[in-house]
Parts: structure tokens; sequence; C-alpha cells
């Protein structure tokens, strides 16, 4: 009996031993299935830093740290009365630009006019000269028989060169007349790209009172109020951080062994430090190219395996809308990848899978 006794504790123990052993060679020593790794990580998002475009006076925010804002809605609101000032004085200006291109189309009207009049002045002084021209030619022939004294045809000879003389100085009119014309048309000109660029002032200043209301991008929660109402900042102020809420990953780092062997696209596990209770799906979108952290040498195979790599598992938008009231950045946390397609999940990461 006692013999028979022996002989059934020798079969247990090897029972148990080879149990154990085969348990290690399913699970790899680490009580995971072969083909599944994980590692630590912490739970990340994007973060949008809200700021103001110009320098300013904050003068209210209206979101508190923690609060879930929506993309469009106003955050906060920067003091804008020295905009509004500035843009009151641009639109004066644009007003007294467009009366100058009334002032100067009213000019190039009465240089036009007196275009014309010069113009009708060279008709007269043409038409007085060549009366003259023709008498004089009428005097010289009479006194060349005596029918008419020189006087006369010196009195005429001096009509004719007065003639030409007011024919030269209504053609000088004229030439003035046109000149006046170019130099109201330039004026005209001036006036217009004044009034372009009154309304390119206000259209400026208008777009920094507009960006002085200071709205989400997207959807997010509030992380930090930076600034308080009051205080003046710089261009490029921080008032804010948001989180989107929408991008939400965990950041965890492998092996070389075990990071060369993800696919992007692979399911992961997230088993979160404060939630072990909840197993949160994700998919794997990110692996770093070069290695985070390194012994002081890589010179061989072993030291090479020690390296490193950093990896995302991004959850999905649909399941943080549905949830969105419980995510929160800055948990540490678990991430378990499968880098074998065919290797099975063990029950504690899928009988708790959050949907």
């Amino acid at each position: 009996m006692k013999s028979l006794k022996n002989w059934i504790v020798a079969v247990l123990a090897i029972a148990v031993i080879a149990g154990g052993y085969y348990f290690w060679r399913i699970y790899d020593g680490s009580g995971l299935p072969a083909g599944i790794v994980g590692g630590n990580g912490r739970i990340e998002a994007t973060e949008i830093d809200i700021s103001t475009k110009t320098a300013g006076r904050i003068k209210d925010v209206l979101v508190d740290e923690g609060a879930f804002v929506t993309a469009g809605q106003v955050l906060a609101v920067m003091d804008t009365q020295q905009l509004e000032a500035q843009r009151k004085q641009g639109e004066a200006s644009l007003e007294r630009a467009r009366i100058g291109i009334d002032t100067a189309k009213s000019l190039l009207s009465q240089r036009e006019a007196e275009r014309e009049a010069a113009a009708a002045v060279i008709a007269q002084r043409e038409a007085e000269l060549d009366a003259a021209e023709r008498k004089l030619a009428r005097t010289e022939q009479l006194v060349k028989t005596n029918t008419t004294p020189q006087q006369t045809l010196d009195d005429d000879r001096a009509s004719a060169q007065s003639g030409r003389a007011a024919v030269a100085a209504a053609k000088a009119s004229l030439s003035a007349s046109e000149a006046a014309i170019g130099a109201a048309k330039a004026q005209i000109i001036d006036a217009e790209a004044s009034v372009v660029a009154a309304q390119a002032a206000i259209e400026s200043i208008t777009a920094d009172i507009n960006d002085s209301t200071l709205r989400s991008p997207r959807d997010g929660r509030v992380q930090y109020r930076v600034a308080q109402p009051g205080e003046v900042l710089s261009p490029g102020g921080r008032v804010l951080n948001i989180v989107d809420l929408s991008d939400v990953y965990m950041t965890f780092f492998l092996p070389t062994a075990q990071a060369g062997r993800i696919a992007l696209g692979a399911d992961v596990r997230l088993v979160l430090d404060a939630a072990p209770q909840f197993v949160i799906p994700a998919k794997a979108s990110f692996v770093a190219d070069v290695a985070q952290f390194t012994p002081k040498t890589v010179e061989t195979e072993e030291e090479r395996q020690k390296l490193m790599f950093r990896v995302k598992a991004k959850i999905s938008p649909e399941l943080l809308r549905k949830h969105i009231e419980y995510v929160k950045t800055g948990l540490p946390g678990m991430a378990y990848i499968r880098i074998a397609q065919d290797a099975e999940w063990p029950a504690h990461l899928t009988e708790a899978l959050v949907q």
C-alpha cells in the first residue's frame, strides 16, 4: 500500500510538472498565449491650444476645465474696443476715398469741357487767320498797281501775323487741356486705389475682430485654462488647452522582436489601471521606425533585441462617442497586441470587452 501511494504521488507530480511546462510553452512564460504580447502605456489624445491671433486683453472665458465643447462653440472673447475704433477710422477713410473719386470725376468733366472750348477757339482762330491771309493776298496785289497805300499792306501783314500767333496760342491751350485731362484721370485711378486700400484695411480689421471670438476647432474637452479674464496677451498667447476626444490612443513600447511583427491595423486590447474590469478594443495605428531608447552599444544581436520601439493603439471614434463622458487622458494601463493572426485572445481579454 505504501509503495502504491508513493507511485500515485509520483505520477501526480509528473502531471503537475508537465502541465506547468505546457502552460509555460503556450503562454510564453508571461501569462499570455504565444502570438500576443503586452506593454505598459498611457492614454493620450491630440492636444489643441486655443490662442489669440493678435495682442489684446481677455474679456471673458466662457468654459471651465473639464467641460465638453463642440466644434464652433465660443470658448473665450477678447476685448475688441480698440479694433472697433480702428474699423470706424477705416470706414471714414473709405468714405473720403469715395468722395475723392467723385471729385476727380467732376474735375475730369471740367477738363474735358475746357478741351472742347480750346478746340473751338482753335477753329475760330484758324478761320480768322484764313480771312487775314486772304485779305493780305488781295492787298499785296493792289499795292502793285498803287491802288492801295503801303500802310494798308503793313496793317494786313500785322493782322495775318497776329492770326498765326492766336492759332498757336489756341493750340497750346488745347495741349494744356489734354494734359489736365490726363492728370484728372490719374487722380481718379489714385482715388479708386484709395478705396480698394481702405476696403482691404476694413476687411483686415474685421477679420481680427472675428478672430477675437475664440471658437473650438473641433469636439473635445477643456484640459487647462491657461489665462484668465483681464489678462493682456501677446499675439499667439494661449488662453485654453483642449484635447480632441475623437483622436484618443495609448502609447506603449515593445522590444525589437515583437515590434517587428506588428502589422498596422492589428487588434489591440487596452486595460486601464483605473478600470481593470473593462477591456477596450483598439487598432495599431503607428509603429516607430526608429528606436526610442537603446542600450549604450548595439554591436551584438542580443543588444539589438533590447531596442524599444514606440507603438500607438488608436481607439475607434465611434466607440469614443458612445462613452465620451468616461474618456480621460493620462491614465496608465496595459496594451495587449496580437502579433500572430491565428493567436486566440485569452478569456480575460474578451469577456469584458467594451462595445
